[in-house]
Parts: structure tokens; C-alpha cells; sequence
């Protein structure tokens, strides 16, 4: 996060009012004001990595890669960009850089320095988990968002929050988001069928029907039987035959 006390007033009203854009999923708004704030302090990782963000979302894969890679410059461990631009090359088709990208982000992802032993750190990771699910549960999504990071943060492999963490951001308005973190879930582990039936309904949120098609169809072959899969693969089957007509 920028040092909110290196800027001036007018600048961290700038960066305060961006950020919130950006969480509410308001890409023109947040990009404006981040650009801004760009021109005259380019030193924060968070800023260039919310810009590669949102220019990944409007489809500016080139420039977004510039400013993820920004980011990891000025901070080589900040998993959040490693995941971001593991997901940049997975689309356009470089599986190996997207790889090692992801396991660097995995590794950057991992507590250090702590006494704290494994056992301890999944109980603590639970409790933040409930903490999340409560939030959720009454609508409070930013909290609940906040509180499954957290879990994150003490046991990033626990997949079960991941997967509540990426359903919470879509949600919430935030499906490029939650895609990410699906996507580091079936990195983990292929075989989590739920987890590729919520990748294929974000996708589907975000108008990538074919590439929503192919997730549920992944997902069917580890579950054919499954009723949501396969009342979703009918409806964009129907979509897909009304575009070709």
C-alpha cells in the first residue's frame, strides 16, 4: 500500500478516492485517478499494479504487462501482480512464463520470519475464514473480502478460502478479481470441481462465454452428473447456437 503520509493532501485524496473506485469495480474513474496520481509520484507498487488491472479489463494486455512488471519492480514478492501477469501470459498463450510466474507468487505468498507453527497458523487462518463468512453472510462483502485475505495471508494453499475469497469479489463487482484467485486455486489443484464451475460462472459474468463453455465442460468430465454443470452448459450452448445463427 502507497505511503499515504509521503503525499500531499490533494494527492492522497487522489489516491484515497481511486482506491475506492477501483474496489468498486469503476474502472474509468479508478484509472483516471491513478494515472494522475502517476504523474507526479510513479514510486508505489499498488498504484501500477491496480493500473495493470484495470487495463487488463479493457483488454490492454501490452500496457497492463508494463505496468504489473512496474510493480514487481519496485517489489519483487508482491503476489498479487506475480498472479496478475501469470493470468496476462496464460492468455495469450505463454503457459510457461504463466507458470513460473504463479509459483513465484505461491512462494511470495508464504509467512515468513514467524514462531508461529503450522497447526497454530491454520487455526488462525479458520478464524479469519469465519470472521469472512460472517461478513458475507450479511452483505458486509469489503469485510468479508478483507478478512478472507487475511486467512490468506497465514495459509495462502488453503483453497476452500480462495475459492469463498473469489466468490466474494465477484459478488461484489469484482470478477476480474475473483477470476484470479480461481485460477490460483486450480493451479494448486486441477481436479477442484467447484472451484472451475466458479471460474466458468465469473467468466460468464464477464461476457467470455467460451471460455466459460470450456471450464463447465472441463468440470463435467470430473462430474457428469452434476445438475448446476450441466443446466449451465445448456444455457450457453443455447447462447452460442443464437450467435451463430
Amino acid at each position: 500500500m502507497a505511503n499515504l503520509n509521503a503525499l500531499s493532501p490533494n494527492e492522497r485524496e487522489v489516491y484515497v478516492q481511486a482506491k475506492n473506485h477501483f474496489e468498486n469495480g469503476k474502472m474509468d474513474a479508478a484509472l483516471t485517478g491513478f494515472s494522475e496520481l502517476l504523474e507526479s509520484r510513479d514510486q508505489f507498487a499498488d498504484v501500477h499494479y491496480m493500473v495493470g488491472v484495470l487495463l487488463e479489463q479493457k483488454g490492454d494486455l501490452n500496457s497492463a504487462s508494463l505496468s504489473l512488471q512496474k510493480a514487481l519492480d519496485l517489489n519483487p514478492r508482491y503476489a498479487e501482480a506475480l498472479l496478475a501477469l501469470s493470468s496476462i501470459h496464460e492468455r495469450r498463450g505463454d503457459f510457461e512464463r504463466s507458470r513460473d510466474l504463479s509459483e513465484r507468487a505461491s512462494e511470495a505468498s508464504r509467512v515468513e520470519g514467524s514462531q508461529i507453527d503450522a497447526i497454530t497458523h491454520a487455526k488462525l487462518a479458520n478464524l479469519q475464514a469465519a470472521v469472512g463468512d460472517a461478513y458475507a453472510e450479511v452483505g458486509e462483502r469489503r469485510e468479508a473480502i478483507e478478512a478472507y485475505r487475511k486467512a490468506l495471508d497465514r495459509c495462502p494453499d488453503f483453497h476452500d478460502i480462495r475459492q469463498r475469497l473469489g466468490v466474494c469479489l465477484r459478488e461484489s463487482g469484482l470478477p476480474h478479481q475473483a477470476s484470479l484467485e480461481f485460477k490460483r486455486v486450480l493451479r494448486g489443484n486441477p481436479n477442484l470441481t467447484d472451484a472451475r464451475v466458479q471460474l466458468g460462472l465469473t467468466y460468464y459474468s464477464l461476457g467470455r462465454t467460451q471460455e466459460a463453455a470450456q471450464e463447465w465442460a472441463t468440470a463435467s468430465e470430473s462430474d457428469p452428473n452434476r445438475q448446476d454443470i450441466l443446466l449451465y452448459k445448456r444455457l450457453v450452448a443455447e447462447l452460442i447456437d443464437g450467435f451463430n445463427v
